[in-house]
């Protein structure tokens, strides 16, 4: 089919690669006229494994192109999807979507013939309600537009995965028509994938939204409740690794984010779960979700947590300190830095006293362009030149698997504070390291723990709730 994808971020430009990928004729279009430069010429602007060979691959093929131009959208296909960012408003915890309305303003204004537009953003509930009176009243009597909702679940680091072999495809659509296209659109858009074994939920708009939502507020509540438990463990000498692997054989419960530490951040979770509270505030359940505010509290509190942890490995004086910072992604294999826990950590510790001196693999451009006024250094080793304390906040592989050996005659004093509980505790601990870790005390390799280590951006195993209008059904 022929395709547009309107938005090329994080999340459109993805969507719009794998759907080439899967034999489309794409056109992905957005206003920033750089970075639509360096996509047409086969560059990724964010780092994402294996995104760039297929983006380069589909663009040798013919499938796959770029423009900034909403009139080429238009006129390119007749299906269309909404890819466009959806942040945190500048006042408030709601949602800004004016992006979102701009977009399906402007492009129902220039369509003729039919179309379908399918929004990938993660909006409010009732936000396609609203839309599809803007886009009768905007669009031609030449023009018929159906409206469909299919939230994306992507995970960065895991992104052409999760959209080439998704645990799921959620449709949403309008709820007041007799009769609807779209589940058959997108099943044929997505007709490899079906065949695959994925389930396609086709349920009502407000659902489709609220799916999004529902799940990462669910995620963040199950990792903040583990890192409450923390916490309490730190207290009485508990082991909270043991303790989460114990609960996570309950398969009501499972082990999967239940790690303890520093907690979760990045551009979904933690501004999705305040526009969750935001918009059940306006629909007078306020106080229902007023649970997600301490959710947000306890994964605010664990980045204080791990500033005062390095400080009483500083003596309680961070002041001239040197510190170590092994990482500013907010998550493995990826260079998002946006609501990173890792670079509030280093932002406060600097801000304390200490001179900070911050390593990461993929991230370190976009740290240094937030903040400017901490050190970076090439590699893990250089940043531990005279370090006091070494402070390990993304669990890199490269960090994971370090050697205490590699930093011999380096550091100025071997103390290390693991931020993710992700280090083999006894191995620095026989080097004769003085090794902490947020959560309390580490008794064992957290490796050998059974299915430890999936991050907190791993959107898997999240069960679908049956709905009522329309009758949600499962094709494929």
């Amino acid at each position: 089919m022929k395709l547009t994808v309107i938005g090329c971020g994080y999340l459109g430009a993805t969507h719009a690669a794998c759907m080439a990928e899967l034999g489309h004729d794409l056109l992905g279009v957005d206003v920033d006229i750089e970075k639509v430069a360096r996509l047409r010429a086969g560059e990724v602007p964010f780092f994402e494994p294996g995104l760039a060979d297929i983006l380069r691959r589909n663009i040798a093929a013919g499938r796959l192109d770029f423009s900034t131009s909403m009139q080429s959208a238009a006129d390119h296909g007749t299906v269309h999807f909404i890819g466009v960012g959806t942040p945190q408003r500048a006042r408030g915890y709601g949602a800004d979507t004016s992006a979102v309305f701009s977009a399906v303003e402007t492009l129902a204004g220039m369509l003729r013939g039919e179309h379908l537009i399918i929004g990938k953003s993660t909006v409010p509930v009732g936000t396609s309600a609203e839309l599809a009176t803007r886009i009768a009243d905007l669009s031609s009597n030449l023009a018929t537009i159906e409206l469909s909702w299919s939230p994306e679940f992507l995970r960065e680091g895991f992104a052409v995965e999760d959209t080439l072999r998704p645990d799921r495809i959620v449709v949403g659509t309008d709820p007041t028509a007799e009769t609807t296209g779209a589940a058959a659109v997108i099943g044929e858009l997505y007709r490899e994938v079906l065949d695959s074994g994925v389930p396609m939920v086709v349920t009502d708009w407000a659902t489709a939204e609220l799916v999004k939502t529902s799940a990462n507020a669910f995620l963040a509540t199950k990792i903040s409740f583990i890192n409450a438990v923390s916490e309490l463990c730190e207290i009485v000498g508990a082991d909270v690794t043991a303790l989460a692997d114990a609960i996570g054989y309950d398969n009501r419960i499972g082990r999967r984010f239940l790690n303890a530490g520093l907690g979760f951040g990045g551009g979904c979770l933690p501004k999705d779960i305040r526009a969750f509270m935001a918009r059940a505030e306006e629909l007078g359940a306020g106080r229902t979700f007023r649970f997600l505010h301490e959710v947000d509290a306890i994964n605010m509190r664990r980045r204080e947590a791990m500033v005062e942890l390095v400080e009483s490995a500083c003596h309680s004086d961070l002041i001239g300190a040197n510190i170590a910072v092994l990482g500013a992604a907010f998550k493995p294999e990826s260079d998002d830095v946006r609501d990173s826990p890792a670079l509030s950590v280093a932002g406060q510790l600097a801000l304390r006293g200490a001179s900070v001196t911050v390593f990461d693999p993929k991230a370190a451009a976009n740290a240094r362009r937030m903040y400017p006024t901490l050190n970076f250094a090439e590699t893990a080793r250089a940043a531990a030149a005279d370090a006091d304390v070494i402070a390990l906040t993304t669990e890199w592989a490269e960090f994971v698997h370090m050697s205490p050996d590699e930093f011999d005659g380096v550091v100025a004093r071997k103390v290390i504070v693991d931020g993710r509980r992700c280090l083999a505790a006894a191995q620095w601990r026989d080097a004769g390291w003085d090794y902490r870790a947020l959560g309390g005390e580490v008794r064992r390799n957290p490796q050998d723990a059974g299915t430890a280590g999936a991050g907190p951006a791993v959107h898997r195993g999240i069960a679908h709730s049956s709905v009522q209008v329309p009758r949600p059904h499962v094709l494929g």
